[in-house]
């Protein structure tokens, strides 16, 4: 076996043991995506399993939530602060590997994914946190802010609404940090998308403004890792790859069927499956030490990727010393000094006083001192009085101002404003 399919069969057949451990789980979105999964965190993503926390990291959100133990065996694998004992208790009350990922459980996991949809959305928040940081920080030969937000996206992401107004606010923002990987298995609970989502779905995001290719194999790693790179170099939209998978690869008798979407393999099955791509029955949850080699190989790289940015943050730091004291207190969730000085006083009134004319007031006395803190609202704000006074309009290429017009879009306002916050390094508000 090659070592890259040793690699890719390491992730299928962990997810789908630990999910037949557990015997609840959704192995086959896992066993289908772990092409495109391996591709991106071994070639690409960003990050240093050591320090989670590293701000310059790239972000990858598991839109498709349900199919945690893709993550999870990519974090284990890795080397996150996640031991393969976490992996034997996936779904488990008090473990780290709960069936949706959670946000501040588990190392490695940047947003909670449960309701679909929600993942797409935070990440649109995240990709704008970046553009914002960056264009506030950053200064020539000085990039201190310069990461991508990846996310594996399924059927159901797009099918919920809230990933069509996400999607197209991306598109008008031109958000060239974003590269979305759609997991195109043709499958969902009830059986074939063909029962109900029959819509053109590249030709919608090439609609919405954003860059699309498609993988016609999506075991095709050469062709998956070509399009990442041709994401990348496209930095006016944002990026959809989508790949044609088979959801429950492998499996002699479920691959391609509803039945590997959120059940079990079956002991059987499972064994099946393991033949079939050619894996030794025993040990269970066994690790090639090859494979492990090369996942494992992300821990020095990581560390080597934060070094180098806090050599450049270092130099900055002499630089521009006020700017580098700023974004540290803004890197660090705190408040300036004197935040609350400005506050106004509300005396009695017998009349009293709009909540939204008091709530802009404190709003516009709060930012003239917090000065990430940023926000807008659903169309609404002469009506809720949300806008900064005296700031211009994040737009496309104006991506260092501070009021955001998110449109007629409140489900999709409140899971980026989410993303923004997770992200870091912002205050973000929104109003309806």
């Amino acid at each position: 076996m090659k070592l890259d399919d040793l690699c890719v069969n390491t992730i299928r057949v962990l997810s789908a043991e630990c999910v037949e451990k557990a015997k609840s789980g959704h192995p086959g979105m896992p066993m289908g995506a772990a092409p495109m999964a391996y591709v991106l965190w071994t070639k690409f993503l960003k990050h240093n399993p050591h320090h989670p926390a590293w701000f310059n990291r790239d972000r990858f959100v598991l839109s498709a939530g349900h199919g945690s133990m893709l993550l999870y065996s990519l974090l284990h694998l890795t080397g996150y602060d996640l031991p393969l004992s976490e992996l034997f208790n996936f779904r488990q009350w008090e473990s780290k590997t709960p069936g949706h990922p959670e946000y501040g459980l588990t190392p490695g996991v940047e947003t909670t994914t449960g309701p679909l949809g929600q993942g797409f959305a935070n990440g649109v928040g995240m990709a704008i946190a970046e553009r914002y940081l960056a264009a506030t920080f950053n200064r020539p030969g000085y990039e201190i802010i310069n990461h991508f937000t990846y996310a594996i996206v399924s059927d159901g992401d797009l099918m919920e609404g809230i990933s069509h107004e996400a999607a197209s606010l991306a598109g008008h923002l031109r958000l060239g940090n974003l590269i979305y990987l759609y997991d195109d298995n043709h499958i969902s609970i009830e059986g074939s998308t063909e029962l109900a989502f029959t819509e053109q779905r590249t030709a919608r995001f090439k609609a919405y403004g954003w860059h699309v290719q498609q993988v016609e194999d999506g075991n095709d790693l050469d062709a998956i890792e070509k399009a990442i790179v041709s994401a990348q170099k496209e930095t006016r939209k944002p990026s959809f790859i989508a790949v044609r998978t088979h959801i429950g690869y492998g499996s002699p008798n479920k691959q391609g069927k509803a039945s590997a979407h959120g059940e079990p393999l079956g002991k059987e099955e499972l064994t099946l499956t393991k033949q079939q791509l050619g894996w030794p029955l025993e040990p269970e949850f066994s690790v090639p030490d090859e494979a492990l080699k090369v996942f494992r190989a992300a821990v020095e790289q990581g560390k080597a990727e934060e070094g180098r940015w806090t050599s450049l943050f270092d130099r900055y730091r002499k630089a521009f010393p006020d700017q580098a004291k700023t974004l540290d207190q803004w890197m660090k969730r705190e408040l300036p000094e004197g935040w609350e000085a400005d506050l106004p006083a509300f005396p009695a009134d017998p009349k009293g006083a709009a909540t939204r004319a008091a709530s802009g007031n404190v709003l516009n006395a709060l930012a003239k001192r917090i000065k990430n803190l940023v926000g807008g609202s659903a169309d609404l704000a002469p009506s809720n009085q949300t806008l900064i006074k005296g700031e211009g309009d994040f737009q496309a290429e104006q991506f260092g101002s501070r009021n955001f017009r998110f449109g007629v879009r409140e489900h999709g306002m409140g899971a980026i404003l989410n993303g923004m916050a997770l992200h870091g390094g912002m205050i973000p508000y929104g109003g309806t």
